[in-house]
């Protein structure tokens, strides 16, 4: 939901009249430099675990919803949710998290995210119109906890991910609330302010 690995091959010079070798990883006598992880607080580390949890949140929400009413966008949208959420995945591997992420559809180690699945799934199911009101909101509270996970951190690599996240947050929301207006419904932002919202979607 851009990983730079450090590898390392040290060559090693025989004594004497000898050639250069070199020696690779298992070879005997190969040394290796050790890969400095950075470190993460614990509310930045917080912030990286909700968010990857999430973003599956909006993933498994938009595939119940696809599977109820076949709105085009819901698929479309649910694909771009698992890339955030596989890019958030390899974040968590980098810095040696553990992966709160269950692996069934609408399953969530984190208590409020799960009540806020089954509340939206449940909102969602009830209308065409309704589906589009829940993905906004969704896309709405994914903006504002991206906001809050960049400010929480100093490490530049994971604040890159975020706002490539939030641009495809943006983008969804512009979606939804486009769906929405065509259907005569305004959709007023319950965790942006107006002004950021109206920057978004264009007023």
């Amino acid at each position: 939901m851009k990983t730079r690995i450090l590898s390392s091959l040290v060559i090693l010079a025989c004594v004497g009249a000898g050639p250069v070798m070199a020696k690779g990883p298992n070879s005997p006598g190969a040394s290796q430099i050790p890969v400095t992880v950075p470190s993460l607080s614990t509310v930045a580390a917080d912030d990286l675990l909700k968010m990857r949890e999430e973003e599956k949140v909006a993933r498994d929400v938009y595939f119940k919803l696809y599977a109820r009413w076949k709105t085009p966008v819901f698929s479309q949208i649910a694909a771009s949710e698992q890339i955030h959420f596989d890019a958030l995945g390899a974040k968590i591997r980098t810095y040696g998290l553990t992966d709160p992420a269950l692996p069934g559809e609408g399953d969530f180690t984190n208590t409020d995210l799960q009540n806020a699945y089954d509340e939206l799934s449940a909102s969602g199911l009830t209308s065409p119109v309704q589906a589009l009101t829940v993905g906004a909101t969704i896309e709405d509270m994914d903006i504002s906890d991206l906001q809050t996970a960049i400010a929480d951190t100093d490490q530049a690599a994971l604040k890159t991910t975020y706002q490539n996240l939030m641009e495809g947050s943006k983008n969804h929301l512009r979606a939804f609330v486009k769906l929405l207006r065509a259907a005569g419904v305004q959709y007023q932002p319950q965790y942006i302010d107006e002004a950021l919202f109206d920057a978004i979607v264009g007023g």
